[in-house]
């Protein structure tokens, strides 16, 4: 476990808690069901392998539906990294700008079925949806019981990083690889 993993706010676990940041980083999905805990994986290692300036927040959204509204509408701009079906070839990048997000309520058996779509449909409907907001993701392979990111995903994780790092960097955050700084 990473000792910078720290317990935040409704219990969403945040990579190195950050009260100042406007900018935030969210990864989403299930590590538990392969492909899907994508999003975890690269939010973390983005988090490991770069710093910024402005300083960005990275989440480990896990599956937090619901929870996750107080830190989106609190950011000025948000990255929601995820494992996104859009029925591309398993691996490719896909890139969701803010109007492009699938953004609805559906009927629910239960309150507790929350997901990201409700969450960013009630975060649109009041109007505190920021305005930079993109879903970063890769098409998943395989989607069912497992620890393991399959191969495609596992081979394009270093473009989805990247993806990730150059959207901070057009937003203004200036990417420094961690490496090199802790050399500096």
């Amino acid at each position: 476990m990473n000792p910078r993993i720290s317990e935040g706010r409704n219990g969403v676990t945040r990579l190195g808690k950050c009260d100042m940041c406007d900018t935030l980083v969210i990864g989403l999905g299930s590590p538990l069901m392969g492909d899907d805990g994508l999003g975890i994986v690269a939010a973390q290692r983005v988090h490991d392998e770069w710093t910024f300036a402005p300083a960005v927040e990275f989440v480990d959204g896990g599956t937090w539906g619901m929870n996750l509204l107080p830190l989106i509408e609190s950011a000025n701009a948000v990255v929601l990294v995820d494992a996104i079906d859009a029925g591309a070839n398993p691996g490719e990048i896909v890139v969701l700008e803010r109007d492009d997000l699938p953004m609805f309520v559906a009927a629910k058996l239960s309150p507790h079925q929350i997901d990201l779509k409700e969450v960013l449909a009630l975060a649109a409907f009041r109007d505190t949806l920021p305005v930079q907001t993109v879903a970063i993701g890769l098409q998943p392979a395989v989607i069912e019981m497992s620890a393991e990111l399959s191969e495609p995903v596992t081979s394009a994780m270093d473009g989805l990083c990247s993806r990730v790092v150059d959207r901070l960097a057009a937003w203004g955050h200036a990417a420094t690889p961690s490496s090199v700084e802790a050399h500096a």
